[in-house]
């Protein structure tokens, strides 16, 4: 099995890479949906969580109100690495899980998209890394484009990230998105290609059918052994 890692910066165009991967038919765990579901009311990432940024954080229904808590985090790094090292096992073992559940329906290539993919040490589950790749001015024109911000909010959500160009530099597959819509499609289609290339051995003995045909191999070497003792 092939789990091919996806990373980028906030407004880099990491979604629409993996959206992208979707519609050529590959799996995609997306890191941010699981993160949702370990805050949802009740769980225990949502009893950490309020525990330590308190109940005012929460909405009517009871549920975290996350664009207040993004502003919590985002202005205080102590507070982020708080909220990350609560979360951080919650989310781990969600994207286990996950990635789990579509081993067992066979899958050999699974994209596995994660914001803080090197800052969780994710990278290490991955071959190969990709990264979304923009100039710092793009980013910030983007971002400040879709949330609405001011350069100030856009800057302390860039600066709280590990910068671009480091990502860059510990990727094996870079995107440059700092162009169109249609260069990124002839970017993506030069990646596409390269996470496409047969499974190596030990890729193929990690799958589900290399880990069927391991089973098999063994089941009839003790069959054979058996006979040979008699």
């Amino acid at each position: 099995m092939r789990i091919v890692g996806l990373t980028g910066g906030i407004a880099s165009g990491k979604s629409t890479v993996s959206n992208l991967f979707k519609a050529h038919g590959f799996p995609v765990v997306d890191a941010d949906l699981v993160a949702r579901d370990v805050l949802k009311e009740g769980t225990g990432g949502w009893k950490k969580v309020v525990a330590a940024f308190g109940r005012d954080i929460l909405q009517d229904n009871g549920e975290v109100d996350r664009p207040k808590l993004g502003q919590i985090v985002f202005s205080d790094p102590a507070k982020r690495q708080l909220l990350n090292r609560l979360l951080a096992p919650y989310i781990s073992s969600g994207i286990f899980f996950e990635i789990l559940k579509l081993w067992m329906k066979g899958y050999k290539i699974i994209i596995l998209d994660v914001p803080l993919l090197f800052e969780a040490k994710m990278d290490k589950w991955t071959n190969p890394i990709i990264v979304v790749w923009v100039d710092p001015e793009t980013e910030l024109q983007r971002l400040m484009a879709r949330d609405g911000s001011s350069a100030e909010e856009a800057n302390n959500r860039i600066n709280a990230q590990m910068p671009l160009d480091f990502k860059r530099s510990k990727a094996d597959l870079v995107i440059d998105n700092t162009g169109s819509l249609e260069d990124l499609n002839v970017n993506f289609q030069k990646v596409l290609a390269e996470v496409k290339k047969p499974l190596t051995w030990t890729e193929f003995g990690l799958s589900r059918q290399g880990a069927f045909l391991a089973f098999i191999s063994v089941l009839v070497g003790v069959v054979v052994c058996r006979k040979a003792l008699r």
